[in-house]
């Protein structure tokens, strides 16, 4: 009898299923919407040219001699994670000592973000500069969130983790597998209204025990790519300081220990070089030589070192003026095209004749338009929307018309073009 009889079959993981039934799919008109990843008005992944500059031999890096493909230390290439932490905390740039703005902000929000130019955006954080901030190198995203979750939960006893409804659909299996003996849900999404439910979300936290866990997502939320306002982010604050809650986000906040899960994929392109980082912030930087020891050991018994060439790219990018400029561009150009599909789409929507109900006209002579509004995909920010549509709607697109996105409604932009989008 073999040791492994009776081990039942899991059902697939959605996104990797749907993405290859559209790989398997021969029709010519189909469209892929399911993968997370950054694609171009031809429909092709997208090398960063900075990534290819920062490669490039005259750059130094791929001439580099002193550079060798020995093991990292446990923690990774430190270097790259100090950069990493300055880009997600700040550094010297004169809007944060003035408490104006952090950087990943401006990217995230754009320049000409009314939050920005108001001066309504997030505090200047100190971590940095009073040694009480650093960073662990992860396998991307994901290995960011695994280590903090089980560093959380052997070192810090702590048992239950709230995420929003919906989330992530990765979230809940992280925190499982670290440990956690509870995952439960706090109200994010009005479906109804398709906008953040902050009265429920405030009433679920309020609710929380002292201790919990909490995963915030500090921009473009995924899946809905809708974010709660600057007074609600101060709501939910002053909520999880009452309540003694422990946050788990990506974007600071003065004076609240936490942890920072940040991934390299999609702002970088650098999606099968794993590149992440964890950045820890305490309030007594005594307790860093203990938390940089036992997260080695939780390293070592998960990936034992991270890989380097990713880390190394980022880390070049980060630190070299001219490169560092080049890849806001390529972040421009990309939140740019994003733009321009949500509002085709949303035109399109809005002026598409829905044979689906009637194909009779109305009492105006007008055949009746697609039903609801679709403000809310011109209003979500990110790669992804949260489209409202239900299971069968779902199933619907997918099966007759070839368009492939997730159950839930989710689709990613990126997969759209002006080919396409109708």
């Amino acid at each position: 009898m073999s040791f492994f009889a009776g081990i039942p079959e899991a059902a697939p993981i959605e996104v990797f299923h749907m993405n290859n039934l559209y790989l398997q799919d021969t029709s010519a008109n189909k469209v892929n919407l399911t993968i997370g990843a950054y694609r171009t008005e031809e429909g092709k992944p997208w090398v960063l040219p900075v990534v290819h500059n920062a490669e490039d031999p005259q750059v130094a890096l791929a001439n580099d001699e002193s550079l060798n493909h020995e093991y990292l230390p446990v923690l990774g290439f430190d270097a790259f994670s100090k950069a990493a932490t300055a880009l997600v905390l700040g550094e010297d740039n004169p809007a944060i000592a003035e408490g104006r703005l952090m950087p990943v902000t401006a990217l995230v929000l754009g320049e000409d973000n009314p939050a920005i130019a108001e001066g309504r955006n997030f505090e200047y954080n100190p971590a940095i500069a009073e040694g009480r901030a650093f960073g662990i190198q992860c396998l991307s995203g994901t290995g960011s969130l695994r280590l903090g979750a089980e560093f959380l939960h052997s070192q810090c006893k702590m048992d239950v983790v709230y995420v929003s409804k919906p989330t992530w659909g990765n979230h809940k299996l992280v925190f499982k597998t670290a440990g956690f003996k509870e995952v439960r849900d706090y109200t994010y999404w009005d479906a109804t209204n398709r906008r953040v439910d902050i009265e429920g979300l405030i009433k679920d936290l309020e609710a929380a025990p002292e201790r919990a866990v909490v995963i915030l997502h500090g921009c473009a939320h995924n899946p809905t790519g809708m974010d709660p306002t600057q007074e609600q982010w101060k709501q939910i604050c002053e909520v999880v300081k009452a309540k003694k809650l422990f946050t788990f986000f990506d974007i600071a906040y003065q004076g609240v220990e936490m942890v920072v899960a940040q991934s390299f994929a999609k702002n970088f392109g650098l999606y099968n070089e794993r590149v992440g980082n964890l950045t820890i912030v305490v309030n007594d930087k005594s307790t860093i030589a203990g938390i940089k020891s036992q997260a080695s050991l939780c390293v070592r018994a998960n990936w034992s070192n991270p890989p380097a060439h990713g880390a190394r790219i980022v880390h070049k990018v980060l630190t070299t003026p001219a490169l560092r400029q080049e890849w806001f561009d390529c972040i421009k150009a990309m939140s740019s095209r994003i733009k321009e599909m949500r509002a085709a789409l949303k035109g399109h929507l809005e002026s598409l004749v829905n044979h689906g109900l009637t194909s009779e006209l109305n009492t105006t002579g007008m055949r009746p338009r697609t039903p609801g509004t679709w403000t809310h995909i011109t209003q979500q920010i990110g790669m992804f929307s949260y489209t409202g549509l239900n299971p069968d709607q779902c199933d619907q697109l997918i099966q007759k018309h070839k368009v492939y996105l997730l159950r839930d409604g989710r689709i990613n932009l990126c997969g759209l073009n002006t080919k396409n989008v109708e």
